[in-house]
């Protein structure tokens, strides 16, 4: 069975003064965060600003994630949209040879009700072999997968194994945590509450900050995982700021000016997303410093 507890990395896609893909800082990321103790990468997600590239763009890039990973962690591919039958035919369109799974979010503008969220989720599942992370974000998709809809989902399809929850719901994310299947995944979407969800049964995160911090961020949650909650509490306060900053003028704006400030790679994003500002480029700076001296 594909493991997926510990951190899952939300790969930002590097891009250069064109706006076009920087495959060699790519590779430059994916060897940062490896080396910095992530536990399995995501391409095509949120942060990696999917939704602005075109389809040779993002086979290319599953390819240079594939070859850039080479086997040492778990590769997982965002595959997710509005229409069930285009999100699959994307699925089995695509090259995936090295792809370990796949995280789909839920859909998005057009507001299903719980039931048509089920079949979409059902019609994905039975239309592909790979492992289905489910991935829950409310604030951007406009609507909410319910703990039942999750838990029914978790129970009757072995290929769904896992979800990335990032509704902020605590009644919702205790639900999930008490009532899951064992074998069946928690992931949390928050970098910021991660601790005290690992503190009741949530198996790890995806990330957007172990992109710049993988060393600090991957050390906290495998401490929290070990159940040494006084470590892990002390770094969370430590990041606490800095995450906030991140998200401040967008996702993932925030954490691509962290990695040119970190010399990792270059902070060019695509439109409609802009830089972020001075002001904000400077307070992000000032935390790094103060975290890394």
């Amino acid at each position: 069975m594909l493991n997926l507890k510990g951190v899952g990395v939300a790969l930002v896609t590097p891009f250069n003064e064109q706006k076009e893909i920087n495959f060699a800082e790519f590779e430059k990321v994916v060897n940062y965060v490896i080396e910095g103790g992530v536990d399995y990468v995501v391409v095509l997600g949120t942060t990696g600003e999917s939704v602005t590239l075109n389809k040779k763009e993002k086979q290319d890039l599953i390819n240079a994630c594939v070859s850039a990973t080479n086997k040492r962690v778990p590769v997982i591919a965002g595959f997710g949209g509005n229409d069930t039958r285009s999100t699959i035919a994307d699925i089995n369109g695509f090259e995936l040879n090295g792809v370990d799974g796949i995280l789909s979010v839920s859909p998005y503008y057009n507001k299903p009700t719980q039931e048509g969220i089920y079949e979409h989720y059902k019609a994905i599942a039975t239309n592909s072999n790979l492992p289905i992370v489910l991935y829950n974000v409310p604030g951007r998709t406009a609507s909410n997968i319910r703990a039942t809809t999750t838990l029914t989902l978790a129970h009757e399809f072995k290929n769904i194994i896992a979800i990335k929850e990032a509704s902020n719901d605590w009644q919702q994310i205790f639900w999930l945590a008490r009532e899951k299947p064992a074998d069946f995944l928690l992931i949390s979407g928050n970098d910021d509450l991660i601790v005290p969800q690992i503190s009741i049964g949530y198996d790890g995160v995806i990330s957007v900050i172990a992109n710049a911090l993988p060393k600090q961020f991957s050390g906290m949650v495998h401490q929290a995982l070990n159940g040494d909650f006084t470590a892990a509490r002390k770094t969370v306060y430590e990041l606490d700021e800095l995450i906030t900053y991140l998200f401040e003028q967008g996702n993932p704006a925030g954490v691509k000016a962290a990695m040119q400030h970190l010399t990792v790679c270059n902070d060019h994003v695509r439109l409609p997303l802009m830089p972020i500002n001075t002001d904000l480029r400077q307070k992000i700076g000032k935390k790094l410093d103060s975290l890394l001296k």
